[in-house]
């Protein structure tokens, strides 16, 4: 029998500073579910703000820089991508859906499971806001409630609870001319925060519940799993760029040096250098007060905490998260971040470490590219699951995270 070509996923992370794409395909030499990295790519992103296309041309040419070099290294044509939906227009909100067991026996079918999450997407939203992503949470049979997974069982009535994200149709729009002027087709889109979750957390965490945190240039993306399914997801307009700002300001220096003395010596929690800092640019020795350092970017990274402590405490979840916090992204580079996020939330926080993947690591191991993975890791999910008729793919559904990659891994072996 002639073997089938290997599968190839793609994820692409268009990030306000930085566009990173990342291939990958089933590691058939692995034990243990894995998927190998074969391919990996990133450059600057100057057309962004805020998470928002605001230079078309100039996120395109970011766009197909990373594509091509990503090529180049796998060996694979690219034509479609999982890619993340990025900004503060991105938001969620709880949804229930009803529907009546029509059939004679009462017994709940995969279709019945599909339309009750289909009318829970039946909500009032703006007329320039759209459906990106539906997440079942539990559902129940006739007033029995936490069930997981209702098909096989039999009743009258089937509930689910679900979390709805909703994006702005303009800057959806946006993002689908990118992704035209360079010929790349997105199959699926999702939200950061959701993609950095499947390529850190463990199960463990996941069914305990966890915060994942992914701090990018100019927004920070949250995502709250808990039950083995993501119970809240919101985003943050700030970042580290907001940071470099502040050092622009306060030190009364230009931006790129600003950005050096963040990058050389913005610290938290203690672990910084004490005395005088410095930093070279153009042949010439800028020196400034640690002290004057430390006390700005802590003003910073205390004002995006508590945000998130506030966003956290909108859902009835600060303080209430056994599985801690999880730190991604380029400002979890920021050294004693962790431990600020400690210190502020009350929860156990950690740096996010990539789990279940192989192949080439070794440029890909920098917090930054955790969402490109995890986008990756979701684009093989999201091609392996069926889809109910009439289902529209620009609005995916997702469920069972907890064993997803275990599951597609049974499906394709031999």
């Amino acid at each position: 029998m002639r073997e089938q070509p290997p599968q190839y996923y793609v994820g692409l992370d268009v990030g306000t500073s930085t566009v990173r794409c990342i291939v990958g395909n089933l590691d058939s030499t692995s034990e243990e579910p894995e998927i190998a990295v074969i391919g990996h790519g990133s450059a600057a992103n100057m057309g962004m703000r805020k998470g928002l296309v605001a230079h078309l041309d100039d996120v395109a040419a970011a766009v197909h820089q990373a594509i091509e070099e990503a090529e180049r290294i796998s060996g694979i044509r690219i034509e479609n991508v999982t890619v993340n939906v990025n900004g503060s227009h991105v938001s969620g909100l709880d949804s229930t859906g009803v529907i009546a067991i029509s059939a004679a026996n009462r017994e709940i079918t995969i279709d019945d499971k599909l339309r009750a999450e289909d009318a829970a997407t039946i909500v009032q939203i703006p007329a320039n806001r759209e459906i990106i992503q539906v997440f079942p949470k539990n559902y129940r049979v006739d007033g029995h409630e936490s069930i997981k997974d209702p098909v096989g069982m039999r009743g009258v009535r089937l509930e689910v609870d679900t979390h709805i994200v909703t994006a702005a149709t303009a800057n959806l729009r946006s993002l689908e001319a990118v992704m035209e002027k360079v010929h790349i087709y997105p199959m699926h889109r999702t939200v950061a925060g959701l993609a950095a979750a499947e390529a850190v957390l463990s199960r463990q965490q996941k069914e305990a519940g966890s915060l994942v945190l992914d701090i990018g240039a100019s927004t920070t993306n949250l995502a709250v799993i808990e039950d083995g399914e993501v119970q809240h997801v919101a985003v943050i307009p700030m970042g580290s760029i907001n940071i470099t700002n502040d050092l622009a300001i306060g030190l009364k220096v230009d931006l790129e040096i600003a950005e050096m003395v963040k990058l050389q010596h913005a610290a938290l929690a203690g672990t910084g250098k004490n005395g005088r800092v410095s930093v070279v640019h153009e042949s010439r020795n800028y020196v400034f007060d640690s002290e004057d350092v430390h006390m700005i970017v802590d003003a910073r990274v205390d004002e995006i905490f508590d945000y998130i402590d506030k966003e956290l405490r909108r859902i009835h979840r600060a303080r209430k998260l056994p599985g801690g916090v999880v730190i991604v992204g380029g400002g979890a580079n920021t050294p004693g971040i962790a431990a600020f996020a400690k210190e502020k939330l009350q929860l156990a926080a950690r740096i996010g470490k990539l789990k279940g993947v192989s192949g080439v690591l070794d440029d890909v191991q920098d917090p930054g590219y955790v969402t490109a993975i995890g986008l990756m890791q979701l684009d093989m999910l999201f091609a392996n699951q069926s889809f109910g008729a009439g289902s529209d793919k620009r609005q995916t559904r997702t469920s069972g995270l907890v064993d997803s990659l275990r599951g597609i891994w049974n499906k394709v072996q031999p």
